[in-house]
């Protein structure tokens, strides 16, 4: 009973029964009356797959669909505006965060012109506080 336990969790050898006989390690149990057969249940506990963060620096405006097409696809995008100009970093800004609310994610502050762009299906816990000083315009 607890093979079949520990099977059904899929913490169980991958053993087939036969090559189990073999073995000499198991001595199956009677098989259940007619009546109380059921179907075997498969359950997969590794249903995680890989997650995807990308990484851009857009240089002008126009380079901000690309980043846009990315949360389409329900990927990660960390946002890089260093060398973007203040006036078109501004309106990335205005357009990813739009772009963020279509898909129903959000969007954070990383540090100095460093945005983190996410879709529904990422959650994002906690905050990173900017130290703030009189140095020049931010965003």
């Amino acid at each position: 009973m607890l093979n079949r336990m520990m099977n059904f969790l899929g913490l169980g050898d991958d053993m087939d029964e036969e090559e189990l006989l073999e073995d000499g390690a198991y001595a199956p149990e009677e098989e259940p009356a007619a009546g109380n057969k059921r179907a075997a249940t498969v359950v997969n506990l590794h249903t995680q797959k890989q997650v995807r963060v990308v990484l851009a620096e857009p240089g002008v405006y126009e380079d901000a669909q690309a980043v846009a097409d990315h949360l389409k696809g329900h990927r990660s995008i960390i946002v890089n505006l260093h060398r973007c100009p203040y006036d078109q970093s501004l309106r990335i800004v205005d357009f990813l965060s739009g772009c963020v609310y279509a898909v129903g994610g959000s969007m954070q502050k990383l540090g100095h012109h460093i945005f983190l762009c996410a879709p529904d299906n990422v959650d994002i816990q906690g905050t990173i506080s900017e130290y703030l000083s009189g140095e020049g315009r931010r965003i």
